[in-house]
């Protein structure tokens, strides 16, 4: 398969003030992100808020929504846009369900988190990444040791990328150490396995580091601004891309200040691309943090 490189956007869900779903809105979202370079699309995962969200009536027609403008962009603009759909679950039988939706509704890959809360041992999280392994849709490993409990270290990491239809994974360790180990004794080894950086702060040293690109919540916010930082990184042009990293990092930190996506949807909601609305048990940042994320945008110039 075809190494997954570049900028992706882990998309928020708009939301109306009445907390439905805004479906213009979202549309808008799109274009603004493809307009902006982003390399490909990640829509419904944890940035998207999809544990609320429904699932066969909002999900359904986000993903409907969305594949329509990636078509229709695609076409008009030649340039293929790879979609990431999320399709992580903590019960394996609804993971091969959303994987398989992903690869029905058309996506390229599918987002698969560690299963969460279960706490399974290294062997049951090998099996479930077995399990929907077999969906026949290129899989992109989600690890996030602090939404889920469980770290995928690098040796069942390793076990796991030897599965049929595994592309890469989601780098959220925190950890340069362990994503480094991952590029050294996974994707040097298998030249079509992507190390993408799950954290906006450390795309510069995961690309540095040999890593493929990153799964970006500011890109929400500065689409432009995070693609010339992965060209950057991609074209070796390091100089270009430590400038542009600092100028971001007030940004990066405050777009987790109180939690993810609160924080990036404030932010996003001074810019006026959406009303900032989430759903319970999420709720808008407090004032501390607005004034964080008021002054970061100022200092970028926003």
């Amino acid at each position: 398969m075809e190494k997954l490189r570049g900028s992706f956007t882990a998309l928020v869900t708009p939301m109306k003030d009445d907390g439905s779903v805004d479906y213009d809105c979202w549309r808008n979202l799109i274009r603004y992100q493809l307009d902006g370079g982003i390399t490909g699309l990640v829509p419904l995962g944890t940035t998207g808020e999809t544990p609320t969200l429904d699932e066969n009536e909002e999900e359904v027609r986000m993903i409907q929504i969305l594949m329509e403008e990636v078509k229709e962009y695609e076409k008009k603009q030649n340039r293929n846009i790879p979609v990431i759909l999320g399709a992580g679950s903590n019960n394996t039988k609804d993971a091969v369900v959303y994987v398989s939706r992903a690869k029905e509704a058309g996506a390229d890959y599918a987002l698969v988190v560690t299963p969460y809360y279960n706490k399974p041992s290294d062997e049951g999280v090998f099996r479930h990444f077995e399990a929907v392994s077999k969906c026949g849709i290129p899989i992109i490993v989600y690890n996030i040791a602090g939404r889920t409990g469980k770290n995928i270290g690098t040796e069942l990491m390793m076990r796991i990328a030897e599965l049929p239809n595994i592309a890469g994974v989601k780098e959220a360790s925190g950890s340069v150490s362990q994503i480094m180990e991952v590029i050294e004794k996974i994707a040097r080894k298998k030249p079509g396995f992507s190390v993408l950086s799950g954290d906006d702060m450390l795309t510069l040293p995961a690309m540095a580091a040999g890593g493929d690109g990153v799964i970006s919540v500011v890109s929400n916010l500065l689409p432009e601004a995070v693609s010339s930082l992965v060209d950057s990184l991609l074209r070796n042009d390091m100089e270009k891309a430590r400038d542009i990293h600092y100028k971001l990092a007030p940004v990066f930190r405050a777009a987790f200040v109180d939690g993810n996506p609160a924080s990036i949807k404030y932010a996003m909601k001074l810019k006026g691309l959406v009303s900032g609305r989430l759903r319970l048990p999420l709720v808008e940042v407090n004032d501390k943090a607005k004034v964080v994320i008021e002054s970061a945008l100022k200092e970028f110039g926003l």
